[in-house]
């Protein structure tokens, strides 16, 4: 039995949204606690850890420990611009998934996260019969690029299933506890069929 990874220290950015490992995060800080914790991490060239916020139930609040996620993307900055004084528009990479075992609410509204590192996706090729769906994914980059947009970060690797999958996660009009779900999968083939079968059922590839 493989021995658990030893945990890490990492400040939480929580987000009512899923990062994938390999993804590319974009969005305006403008929060305070926020801002440090970006400042922090461009000046001191550290890692952060990205959690989804569950639905807040009535009566609960944000803040609470208990709406995070068990399981978040760690990043790492990739450009950071400032807009205007106060704001700050930040790009990430997704890196690899860790367990989030236990957190703490620091002085200054920041959370910190015990983390532990899980396996990255084993590198398994894409089934001869979801080649439709690594195609309908080429062509959607495309069609996205001639509209002006690009959301994914090369290299792309269309021969990983892991990687497919992940970033049709990432384009689907699907809900954010789906995509927590489908994150969290450990096994690549999996969530690439569970994606091939979504498709399937909209008509999207044949």
């Amino acid at each position: 039995m493989r021995p658990r990874s030893p945990t890490q220290k990492l400040p939480l950015l929580p987000l009512q949204a899923v990062l994938f490992p390999g993804g590319l995060l974009s969005l305006k800080v403008f929060e305070a606690r926020y801002l440090d914790l970006v400042s922090s991490a461009m000046r001191e060239h550290t890692p952060f850890g990205v959690i989804a916020v569950r639905q807040v139930v009535e009566g609960g609040k944000a803040s609470d420990p208990n709406v995070f996620e068990a399981v978040g993307v760690m990043a790492e900055l990739l450009e950071v611009d400032s807009p205007q004084a106060g704001i700050l528009q930040v790009r990430a990479r997704g890196l690899h998934r860790f367990e989030l075992v236990g957190q703490t609410h620091l002085a200054d509204g920041l959370w910190e996260g015990q983390t532990r590192a899980l396996d990255e996706d084993e590198v398994v090729a894409p089934d001869t019969h979801q080649l439709e769906t690594v195609r309908g994914l080429a062509n959607a980059i495309g069609t996205l690029k001639q509209q002006g947009s690009e959301p994914f970060l090369k290299p792309f690797r269309f021969e990983e299933a892991g990687w497919v999958a992940n970033r049709w996660c990432e384009i689907l009009p699907i809900s954010v506890a789906a995509k927590q779900r489908l994150m969290e999968l450990q096994d690549p083939a999996s969530r690439l069929q569970l994606v091939d079968d979504f498709l399937r059922s909209k008509g999207v590839v044949r």
